[in-house]
């Protein structure tokens, strides 16, 4: 997976994620009453996904179906991320994140063990 997911492109994806395989006419009506899309952005966000490699889209009803997973996308984006803006450095990155907010015990008892056993 080279290819960028971007944040239309998302949306449609977690669609898939969250139901499976629908067919497009199918993903189109859901990003119209949750999204407010048209049918033509559905249908050109689709086409879009298709060409990168992150879907499939098989006859008879244009029936799509994810080819990457969330877990896939989430851990590249985070990369992506850490790499980007903290020179690759985890220490960095959480810092930023827990700099402004306290953690309750339980959370700090759940990345102790994330961090234990990763």
């Amino acid at each position: 997976m080279q290819e960028k997911l971007f944040d239309s492109e998302a949306k449609v994806m977690e669609i898939m994620w969250e139901r499976g395989p629908l067919s497009a006419k199918e993903i189109s009506l859901i990003a119209a009453e949750t999204i407010g899309w048209n049918k033509n952005t559905t249908y050109t966000v689709i086409k879009k996904l298709e060409a990168k490699g992150f879907i499939r889209r098989d006859e008879p009803g244009f029936i799509c179906t994810p080819l990457v997973s969330q877990e896939q996308v989430q851990k590249k984006e985070a990369e992506s991320l850490l790499n980007r803006f903290f020179g690759g450095s985890r220490k960095a990155l959480f810092s930023a994140l827990l700099e402004d907010e306290k953690l309750s015990d339980k959370e700090k008892e759940e990345l102790r063990d994330l961090i234990d056993n990763g």
